[in-house]
């Protein structure tokens, strides 16, 4: 599906679409009109020149919907998209893409918040995730996590560095108990089974066990083609395993005695290990 628009259909020559409105000297649509266009959509808004120019609103026939500025038959400036799958995008269009700023509420209710360049999630934003109220904050690449991030849960958050939408490098997890787990995240890619390239996967897992309300899906939009190639959902060439190596771990005075950050350190290591388990030496620190 295609929120561009019906432009070859919407032409002075066509004699199979319907116009009513304003005119100018030359006979061009100009000003105020409404068109019904060969194809079933409906365009409702200011003309110029014959062309789609300033607000308008655009009803495409599988139940889509523009309500925005357009320049010249394109999206340009501040602009709403409703999708037939209930998600919505409000915010900057650019030569009929999402570019700028823009808020994007996807059909099971997580919103990004935040910068777009070319229809794809790129620059700094916000992800909410709807059914744990988890959110991540950082920069965005191309339609995934990159670089400096924080991903934020009811109780603690990770502060580190992302690629390819998963945590790499030195990082730390801090608790709102008084205390910092620091580590650092490996990744291994392993190949993809043939299971695994046949399925046609239309959200992505976030295999980086940063919650006790467990895994996080990135959601895409099945009514926006677009939505589903910013990530290149489902083209698995490798398969990403995340391994959590802790460090030290740092608490402040809440924390009284050795023993007790002895047992908060294997508690915050039994929830954040991966399933490879392996012995690491921890220094505990003071703050």
């Amino acid at each position: 599906m295609s929120d561009a628009g019906s432009d070859e259909l919407d032409e002075e020559g066509s004699t199979l679409g319907e116009y009513e409105g304003d005119r100018n000297a030359a006979g061009e649509r100009h000003g105020l009109g409404k068109a019904v266009l060969p194809n079933g959509d409906i365009y409702q808004g200011q003309y110029g020149n014959g062309k789609r120019h300033g607000e308008g609103t655009y009803r495409f026939k599988n139940g889509s919907r523009y309500v925005g500025e357009y320049y010249k038959n394109m999206k340009l400036g501040q602009g709403t998209f409703y999708y037939p799958d209930g998600s919505k995008y409000e915010g900057s269009w650019v030569d009929d893409l999402r570019h700028g700023r823009g808020l994007y509420t996807y059909p099971n209710g997580d919103t990004y918040d935040g910068e777009w360049l070319n229809h794809m999630r790129h620059g700094q934003g916000i992800y909410h995730h709807q059914d744990t109220g988890s959110e991540y904050k950082g920069l965005w690449v191309k339609g995934k996590m990159e670089s400096a991030g924080e991903y934020l849960h009811s109780k603690h958050r990770y502060k580190g560095n992302f690629v390819n939408n998963n945590p790499l490098g030195p990082g730390k997890y801090v608790f709102d108990v008084g205390c910092e787990l620091h580590g650092e995240y490996f990744q291994v890619e392993r190949p993809a089974t043939d299971e695994e390239n046949s399925k046609t996967v239309k959200s992505q897992r976030s295999p980086y066990p940063g919650s006790s309300e467990g895994y996080h899906t990135l959601a895409t939009s099945g009514g926006a083609e677009e939505d589903r190639a910013e990530g290149k959902w489902g083209e698995l060439a490798s398969a990403v395993i995340i391994k959590w190596i802790p460090t030290y771990l740092t608490a402040t005075s809440v924390f009284e005695g050795l023993q007790q950050r002895f047992t908060m350190f294997n508690w915050l290591a039994s929830v954040l290990s991966s399933a490879d388990e392996k012995e690491e030496k921890v220094t505990i620190v003071s703050k």
